[in-house]
């Protein structure tokens, strides 16, 4: 092999090298590239979602210090909020506008699953199934009934035989059907701790669960709250309905947080403040709930 082969050869060996460094770089920019885009649109997602996230504290802010600036808390009440670029609505009521699973009494809890579609025998059933589960058995005989009843529907738990810590536990009740479950949700809560509810921030169907009451009578109530009727008038509407209900606010509250960035972001924040004038505290956050990026929920409010 001549010295010319031999240089031609090493030529294209150090060309073959060369291009497949070249190769190499053109991939490491391109991953890179890749990781600064990735990583840029990552941070800009996660300054959104902080923006949004303030703003919604800063409504639950302004909403309390309304509140509390009140000689008396309103039951229910609507404001808009400008924080720095975002526009932001503001509904507030009352959580004793909610059956509290904790503390309603039998009679309202069943009125409670037949206004929403429970024949009334089931409704009446049902009712004793959550009051067996949020209540310590009085003697050992009666939790150990209960108990077989879970086990004899296959259930690998029994009733918690204590207070409900949320809502959603109303789905491991016994013979509670899913569909039943799901409707009854917007209406309750264990946050009030109020055994009557509050008729001026109350939706139209718990007022509608109220024992005793009729379709007309649930029109007329609300046909009379929406035009300012005073609480005491609203009251002897119910008739003997009444024992179940009130209109005092109590101190925990709902926040509806609905709105937009500038740059389009939704904001839809749905939170629960304990408001305790004792406390050092102005308010306290007993649930948070950041849906902005949920489908939006149906509206039981009205």
């Amino acid at each position: 092999m001549t010295t010319a082969t031999r240089r031609s050869g090493q030529d294209g060996f150090m060309l073959v090298a060369v291009l497949w460094m070249m190769a190499a770089l053109a991939t490491l920019a391109t991953v890179y590239a890749v990781f600064v885009t990735d990583t840029a649109a990552l941070y800009g997602t996660l300054g959104e979602r902080l923006r949004a996230e303030a703003a919604a504290r800063g409504a639950v802010e302004l909403a309390v210090h309304r509140l509390t600036a009140a000689p008396r808390h309103p039951s229910a009440s609507s404001y808009t909020f400008r924080i720095g670029t975002a526009v932001l609505r503001t509904e507030v009521t009352a959580e004793a506008g909610r059956i509290d699973l904790n503390t309603a009494p039998k009679a309202l809890l069943a009125g409670l699953f037949a206004a929403i579609g429970a024949d009334p025998r089931q409704a009446e059933s049902h009712a004793d199934r959550v009051l067996a589960w949020r209540k310590a058995p009085s003697r050992p005989e009666e939790g150990a009934e209960e108990q077989a009843l879970y086990r004899a529907a296959g259930r690998d738990y029994g009733p918690r035989q204590a207070a409900f810590p949320h809502v959603e536990e109303l789905w491991l009740v016994l013979d509670l059907p899913d569909a039943l479950v799901a409707r009854a949700l917007p209406f309750v809560t264990v946050l009030s701790g109020q055994p009557t509810v509050n008729i001026l921030a109350a939706p139209p169907g718990v007022i509608a669960s109220l024992p005793g009451m009729t379709a007309e009578t649930t029109y007329a109530l609300l046909a009379q709250r929406g035009r300012g009727v005073d609480e005491a008038r609203l009251l002897a509407l119910l008739g003997p309905a009444a024992r179940y209900a009130g209109a005092e606010p109590g101190r925990t509250f709902r926040l509806i947080i609905d709105g937009t960035l500038d740059s389009g972001r939704p904001i839809a924040v749905e939170t629960v403040v304990l408001i305790d004038p004792q406390d050092e505290e102005p308010y306290r956050t007993l649930s948070w709930a950041d849906r902005s990026d949920a489908p939006a929920r149906p509206d039981t409010r009205r």
